[in-house]
């Protein structure tokens, strides 16, 4: 759930899961960034921070995955906001993930 109590759609957590651990560089809304995410152990908490890389926008969240269900804290911004980012982001071809496990 976001702050607002409202569950967050299924294609976001599809999405956060397919944005690799560690550094990335990708695009979102026509703009180049470089996402950071971290990921304890057990899946149950999840920190991203992205920055654009030729701008001064960023997107910043921690993830809890409870009994209860997922809670979204955004940092300072709006749960749509980092829904958005997430949902859109395209890591690009030849990324450091791309060469670490190529």
């Amino acid at each position: 759930m976001n702050p607002r109590g409202q569950q967050e759609p299924p294609h976001f957590f599809r999405a956060l899961s397919l944005i690799p651990e560690g550094y990335s560089e990708g695009r979102f809304d026509g703009r180049r960034w470089g996402v950071r995410v971290k990921r304890s152990e057990d899946n149950r908490c999840v920190w991203l921070f992205a920055e654009e890389l030729a701008g001064t926008d960023i997107i910043s969240f921690n993830l809890y995955v409870l009994k209860t269900g997922a809670r979204l804290k955004p940092c300072e911004m709006s749960s749509g906001k980092v829904m958005e980012f997430v949902i859109g982001y395209r890591a690009a071809p030849g990324s450091w993930e791309d060469r670490a496990t190529g």
